[in-house]
């Protein structure tokens, strides 16, 4: 009687035999994914979905290191990166070559990835056991290899983090470049057996949520060749936008902090210059350096070769929204292909709030975009809205066509602090003294009310819906009496409602008991992952958008200066990318305001601010333009104040969980410094 092993092996050759025959009988297309549904064209026609035919249990799971061309760590030889593979093992018996999906990261053995924090875990050999997140085991059964990459100067790659700079970008370009034969890797770490990537047809698409996401960014704005899509899932544009809002700093240290965070304990050892360069590029005064030039994506969109599936937060106060509107304007200016998501979360993934629609949309895209197959996802609406918790709402085009920008102005009202905000231009101003201990939450609670740290602007009622789709800007001309002074400027949808609550410290969902499995899995990689249900607050008032500057930055050239006491200046803030509907009868708010507690750091001091109303405006993106808010407030008496907002200070959602919005993933910890992303 044959023994365990000689069953175990039995067992597996007659799996190869049994798919070398399908293989035989079956044409390259339908291995790929024969139809099964009503987006399947009939028998006899090409295949409309990827079907899970190889075997997951028996897929290859293999690593290489991929030279960089770099030398990051200075110690003589150019950097390898690791590239962990786990590939159906099948297609290479039928003579066929793969596409492949790749999330690149620095946060495979530090942090974790996903709610659950995985990492990644070895078997004795030094293979990949666990890989993080279900793209693995739901894609790989459906003929598709999945690359996990270890950015420079973490796990078990060379080379120094750089935090968005040439060195992770490279890290993730390079295996791009490997897998379609242009670059060298390695079957060790240190050793001079070439690998190659015989297996792939070098079609790759990139996903990732924060960091990871960000890097997906940076790699398309290389315009590499064989990149042909990227799924970035709540994501930096320009790392500048990440740490400061046009000079006024976002949180309380640089970059140095994150790049020694994730770094592993042998890249800390070597990278000493690299995080001395890395704090003298990013003075914490907020100027623009050639630091930020290096790692802003956004002047670089015409280079993007490939499609871009944009996921993001609405309330995302980790990676603020205007990461994601600026790329999505700049990608849109340069005809790239797109696709969004806009969610009512905080900074969490589209697998945590609609599991079951996300992973089949994202299983169509990637069909679509690296097989070829035509399953109409690309003649579907472009925009998915999260209206409220979920309920979502679809766009032909995002913006929607029909949006326009519309200038709002601000006036007086019969209460001082309490004015009206309208199509008329207004004389007057408005005084207010910077309380750093109240927020955005605070000053809409009490919009209604004069009270000494805002100066709020408000509609009547409306008569009809009205809905922002797009970036706005809040231009404001003030008068300080120090030399430092900040500006908050915030739009809130005044009426009651109950949506994500997203100031929670788990940003808008509840992580539950039950699991659900998406894909095959083993004995060391679970495709079952714990279900979620949206958290969500009744409030009195939504913020819709926010932005920051410091006043000392309002020449525009990115260089912050001393003010003049008793000087009038004029600035243009940049509010984050929205989609929101203003209901019949709530109505819509400005508020102009110094320090956003827990979204932007002090001054110096702590300034009273005079705003001339007749040099400050708001330009906000409406669908139907100036037509639809005449519309939505022609009952409203022109600039008139209207009656009192249905708002307390009680019935609001939570104040923004800074400890959580920016700790690193998997981190739980007292607020001291705001970080990337949990989950």
């Amino acid at each position: 009687m044959p023994n365990s092993m000689s069953m175990t092996i039995w067992r597996r050759l007659i799996v190869t035999a049994t798919a070398v025959l399908a293989a035989a009988l079956l044409t390259p297309a339908a291995a790929h994914g024969a139809p099964h549904d009503s987006r399947t064209m009939h028998s006899g026609r090409a295949p409309r979905e990827s079907r899970p035919v190889y075997s997951y249990a028996d897929a290859v799971r293999e690593s290489v290191w991929v030279d960089t061309g770099l030398d990051g760590d200075g110690d003589g030889r150019t950097d390898r990166v690791a590239a962990d593979i786990v590939r159906p093992s099948e297609p290479a018996l039928q003579g066929r070559k793969v596409p492949v999906i790749m999330d690149a990261s620095p946060y495979y053995s530090c942090c974790g990835r996903g709610n659950e924090s995985q990492t990644k875990t070895y078997d004795a050999a030094g293979h990949v056991v666990q890989m993080p997140l279900f793209y693995d085991n739901y894609f790989v059964p459906r003929g598709y290899a999945f690359v996990g990459v270890d950015l420079a100067g973490t796990d078990r790659s060379d080379g120094c983090v750089d935090v968005g700079g040439r060195s992770d970008v490279q890290s993730a370009k390079a295996v791009i470049d490997w897998l379609n034969g242009r670059a060298r890797a390695y079957t060790t770490r240190t050793g001079s057996t070439p690998a190659q990537a015989t297996w792939t047809n070098g079609k790759t698409g990139m996903i990732g949520k924060s960091w990871d996401g960000t890097i997906a960014n940076g790699v398309a704005a290389t315009g590499v060749k064989g990149l042909k899509t990227i799924v970035p899932i709540s994501s930096i544009s320009s790392w500048y936008d990440y740490y400061f809002a046009q000079g006024a700093p976002l949180y309380d240290s640089g970059p140095d902090w994150l790049s020694d965070y994730v770094e592993s304990d042998t890249a800390r050892a070597h990278c000493a210059a690299v995080q001395q360069k890395i704090v003298a590029g990013a003075p914490r005064t907020g100027d623009w350096t050639p630091f930020w030039t290096e790692r802003d994506y956004v002047k670089d969109a015409s280079k993007v070769r490939a499609s871009v599936f944009v996921v993001h937060g609405m309330q995302d106060l980790n990676v603020r929204t205007k990461n994601f509107g600026q790329w999505w304007d700049a990608l849109a200016r340069n005809g790239v292909q797109r696709k969004i998501w806009l969610s009512q979360t905080g900074h969490v993934d589209p697998f945590d709030y609609r599991r079951g629609a996300w992973v089949d949309t994202l299983h169509r895209w990637f069909d679509h975009e690296l097989l070829g197959y035509d399953n109409g996802i690309d003649r579907e609406p472009v925009a998915d809205v999260e209206r409220h918790p979920d309920q979502w709402t679809t766009s032909a085009t995002w913006p929607p066509r029909g949006t326009a920008t519309t200038t709002l102005r601000p006036a007086p009202g019969e209460a001082a602090g309490v004015g009206a905000l309208g199509l008329r231009p207004a004389r007057g101003t408005e005084t207010f003294t910077d309380d750093p201990s109240l927020s955005e939450t605070d000053w809409a609670a009490g919009v209604d009310r004069p009270t000494p740290e805002k100066a709020g602007f408000l509609t009547r009622p409306l008569d009809r819906d009205l809905r922002i789709a797009g970036s706005s800007e809040v231009t404001v001309t003030a008068t300080p009496t120090t030399t430092t002074a900040h500006l908050s400027a915030v739009l809130v949808d005044l009426g009651p409602d109950t949506i994500r609550d997203y100031g929670d410290v788990d940003e808008g969902i509840t992580t539950l008991a039950d699991r659900t499995c998406w894909g095959a899995s083993t004995a060391g990689d679970s495709s079952c992952y714990k279900e979620t249900a949206a958290k969500t607050e009744a409030v009195g008032h939504t913020v819709v958008s926010r932005g920051w500057a410091d006043l000392g930055d309002w020449a525009g050239d990115g260089r912050g200066r001393p003010l003049t006491p008793g000087k009038a200046y004029t600035i243009t803030l940049d509010l984050a990318a929205t989609d929101h509907v203003v209901p019949k009868g709530h109505r819509l708010a400005l508020i102009v305001a110094g320090t956003d507690k827990d979204l932007i750091d002090p001054p110096s001091s702590t300034p009273a601010l005079t705003v001339d109303l007749s040099r400050t405006s708001a330009e906000v993106p409406l669908v139907g333009g100036a037509a639809a808010f005449t519309r939505a407030t022609a009952g409203a008496g022109g600039n008139a104040v209207g009656a009192t907002a249905a708002t307390t200070a009680s019935d609001t959602v939570s104040a923004p969980a800074a400890a959580v919005e920016a700790a690193p993933e998997g981190v739980r910890h007292q607020r001291t410094v705001h970080r990337l992303p949990a989950r």
